[in-house]
């Protein structure tokens, strides 16, 4: 977790950018179709884990207070954690929304009581994880019964002409591209390489299973290059 949180310091400040660089942009789509899937609800407490500048949280927070002016109810409260202060830092830095509320902690051993929150979202970050089994236990121990749990990640495209045209510009043009803009090669290196350790679609729908989630479906992104991970804590 060292090695992740010195990647995470050094990239912090042009995070945003990269996304939009690597992905031309793709990954606002991916966030939107995500945040769409989780449908935050006015009065709901939901945990932003990787939370990191705080992207997801905006989302959940803007459409809990659409739903709030459409129908009622009370204050959504969207909790954005993250291992690393320095993207909590550069997330307070961009402004917020006032359901959200920020802090330090780490997927593995979260600092939040058992069956507390409504919904736990995890975006382009549980491939960081040391074990991941583990954290997918701790999403599902603060869940309250009937809670909701997403993740959003890179995954493995459908097809083969597709996988290989990703192959190419991961390990070629994203690493460039770090050293680039973020002066930080290694970094983006390293992020490209636990991309291609993350499990596929079927093995990562298993092992969220396994941890005691149900009705757990996959949403494949752009051809699977990117894929949403749906369950349910019942």
């Amino acid at each position: 977790m060292r090695l992740v949180r010195g990647v995470f310091d050094s990239v912090a400040s042009s995070y945003d950018l990269m996304n939009d660089l690597m992905s031309g942009g793709v990954h606002r789509l991916w966030k939107d179709a995500a945040a769409a899937k989780l449908n935050p609800r006015p009065g709901e407490t939901i945990l932003d884990v990787a939370g990191g500048t705080g992207d997801m949280a905006r989302r959940y927070s803007k459409l809990a207070r659409a739903a709030q002016e459409r129908r009622g109810g009370s204050d959504a409260s969207v909790i954005v954690l993250d291992y690393n202060a320095e993207m909590i830092l550069a997330g307070v830095g961009k402004g917020g929304e006032p359901e959200m509320v920020w802090t330090v902690g780490d997927a593995m051993k979260l600092p939040i009581p058992d069956a507390s929150v409504d919904a736990y979202s995890i975006s382009f970050g549980i491939r960081n994880v040391a074990d991941i089994p583990v954290a997918l236990r701790e999403a599902r121990r603060v869940l309250k019964p009937g809670g909701r749990f997403l993740c959003l990640e890179f995954s493995r495209p459908t097809a083969e002409a597709v996988r290989k045209l990703y192959d190419t510009w991961s390990f070629n043009a994203i690493p460039a591209i770090g050293e680039w803009v973020a002066k930080d090669r290694d970094s983006y290196q390293y992020l490209v390489e636990s991309i291609r350790r993350f499990p596929d679609q079927s093995t990562f729908k298993a092992m969220i299973e396994d941890a005691g989630f149900r009705n757990v479906a996959v949403t494949n992104l752009s051809g699977g290059v990117a894929a949403i991970h749906f369950g349910w804590a019942i």
